[in-house]
């Protein structure tokens, strides 16, 4: 097979939460780009609808689809109606996620479950439902956005309970692919390091940190959405069938100091 045939989705079916804006607008970006149809799941009906005119606009093929991912019954209502208007679930990447930075001491239980409850369980229902449609196909593609906080704890900032849920989506996401790998699933999950969005840029708590991170990534600058494009179109397409269980690091080294 020709090697740019192995990152084809023409006819894929894909559902993406958090896509209403940031890294979950790029990976729909990206996934359409190459071909597949996509759900854009988003708690805010405007920005999912947004997101799926801009692709309309552009001949891609999108719907829209506002969900609080982190109700239990909201994901598997979107799931069956992604399925019911595709006819099929091919990929899904389970993007949407929170953080809220505070020292370990002063993080509150309040705070602690609504990051672990997004984060984690949401994730965790979200492959449970989105695997049960592609069983029947014995094959299907789920790809969480897991974060460099997995593997190293990121500073100045504290962010304990964040750090502590992204550890637990690569764990998740490895047990999941040793248990449904001989049923044609596979479940990889995607560590970002500091990407460059409007939330840093704006934020009065974050954007004084930027000189600081600089200086921890060897590349020299914050990562750009676009630089996780190319990572995300491998864990979706054929050219990673043989792979899973994997967390693909996509961070300009900082995880290497």
């Amino acid at each position: 097979m020709n090697v740019v045939k192995l990152f084809d989705l023409t006819g894929k079916a894909a559902l993406i939460t958090g896509a209403g804006s940031g890294i979950g607008r790029t990976f729909a970006q990206a996934l359409t780009d190459a071909g597949a149809r996509v759900a854009i799941i988003d708690i805010a009906q405007e920005r999912a609808e947004a997101v799926r005119d801009e692709l309309v606009g552009t001949g891609k093929e999108a719907i829209a689809i506002a969900a609080d991912v982190a109700d239990p019954d909201a994901i598997t209502e979107f799931v069956d109606e992604t399925v019911s208007r595709f006819g099929r679930l091919d990929i899904a990447i389970n993007n949407a996620g929170i953080n809220l930075n505070s020292s370990a001491e002063e993080t509150t239980l309040a705070d602690w479950d609504t990051v672990f409850g997004l984060n984690v369980r949401a994730v965790f229902l979200a492959c449970q439902a989105e695997a049960k449609h592609m069983f029947p196909q014995g094959y299907g593609k789920i790809i969480n956005t897991a974060s460099m906080a997995s593997l190293i704890v990121p500073h100045p900032q504290k962010q304990v309970a964040y750090n502590a849920s992204k550890g637990a989506v690569v764990t998740l996401t490895r047990t999941l692919a040793a248990e449904w790998a001989d049923r044609g699933i596979r479940v990889n999950c995607m560590s970002p390091g500091i990407i460059r969005t409007p939330l840093i840029e704006q934020s009065p708590d974050l954007a004084p940190l930027v000189d600081e991170w600089l200086s921890m990534i060897p590349a020299g600058r914050l990562g750009d959405v676009e630089d996780l494009r190319g990572g995300v179109i491998y864990l979706a397409s054929p050219a990673s069938d043989y792979m899973t269980g994997h967390n693909l690091i996509i961070d300009g080294g900082q995880t290497l100091w």
